[in-house]
């Protein structure tokens, strides 16, 4: 029985899951722990999130080793990381394995190495496309900092920055009260003390109290959602506009997506669909959200 070994290591938790290669039955076992991300977490801690995900893993499959491996993670790309992750396996018995960015795991859970455009939009943002050449275009994921427009950082970000302009016009929102309240800063010179501080709160965090805001009429709350599905719209267009002009695509790719803001957020979801349509009606889109330890699990039967 060959078993292989899926990994989704998100910005905040992962995620892995060990089947038989051959089978299209449930998974032997699946565990979660903290995130591997070493920017997020520091090498220490990732290392231990990872070694205590795959000693339950293990456990609860009742094995000592694996086939095959692939393993999604956000920082795949830094120096250091694909070796580090691969000497942990290498710890548990994982004959081949491999490191590829989270975004390619989820890719390939929507389309399984086919043509298509991934929108992300969770902690982070980004959008990515592939032609059926097996060409890759992208746009977005320039970090918290630099991009990440339209993800639950900027949102988080985004709706304390407009809810300070509305309070300097003496224009009504809740945003501050309620961030307040999530923050435990009384005043708002401490609130704003703390979001300006180093290493700073986790933005992220405030964009379901933001998505209730807005149902609730928050008008400026309802402004950050549209302003961050509009965002989200763009760069699936863009994407699009590249795998026509760059690899010669004539009719349209199906779209995909995974993350929070589009799947747990019903404005931003409502007007990300809304704003497809409009400019690409016959674009097919896929109605719920892809689950990335799929993609992962798949690429690992394919070592």
């Amino acid at each position: 029985m060959g078993l292989v070994l899926g990994i989704d290591g998100g910005g905040t938790r992962t995620r892995a899951s060990i089947v038989n290669s051959s089978s299209s039955v449930a998974a032997l076992a699946f565990a979660e722990s903290g995130s591997i991300k070493r920017l997020r977490v520091g090498a220490q801690a990732a290392e231990e999130n990872l070694r205590t995900l795959l000693r339950e893993v293990y456990a609860q499959a009742g094995i000592r080793k694996v086939d095959a491996a692939s393993v999604g993670v956000a920082s795949a790309t830094m120096p250091g990381i694909p070796e580090w992750i691969t000497a942990v396996l290498r710890d548990f018995g994982v004959e081949k394995s491999e490191v590829v960015g989270d975004e390619i795991i989820a890719l390939d859970a929507a389309f399984e190495g086919g043509p298509g455009i991934l929108q992300i939009g969770g902690t982070g943002s980004n959008t990515i496309g592939r032609a059926p050449d097996g060409f890759c275009e992208s746009a977005g994921g320039w970090s918290s900092r630099l991009g990440d427009q339209g993800s639950g950082y900027w949102i988080g970000l985004h709706a304390i920055r407009r809810a300070l302009k509305a309070y300097d016009r003496e224009e009504p929102t809740e945003i501050l009260k309620k961030v307040g309240e999530i923050w435990g800063t009384p005043t708002l010179e401490t609130l704003v003390n703390l979001g300006d501080s180093t290493p700073g709160p986790d933005f992220a965090a405030l964009a379901p109290a933001i998505s209730e805001l807005a149902e609730a009429g928050d008008a400026v709350a309802i402004g950050v959602l549209k302003r961050a599905a509009a965002d989200l719209v763009d760069f699936v267009l863009l994407v699009r506009s590249k795998l026509r002009h760059k690899h010669g695509i004539a009719g349209e790719v199906p779209v995909a997506y995974i993350g929070s803001v589009i799947e747990k957020t019903p404005l931003v979801r409502e007007a990300f669909f809304a704003g497809l349509k409009a400019v690409a009606p016959e674009m097919p889109v896929r109605e719920t959200a892809v689950v990335a330890l799929e993609g992962a699990i798949w690429r690992a039967k394919r070592l």
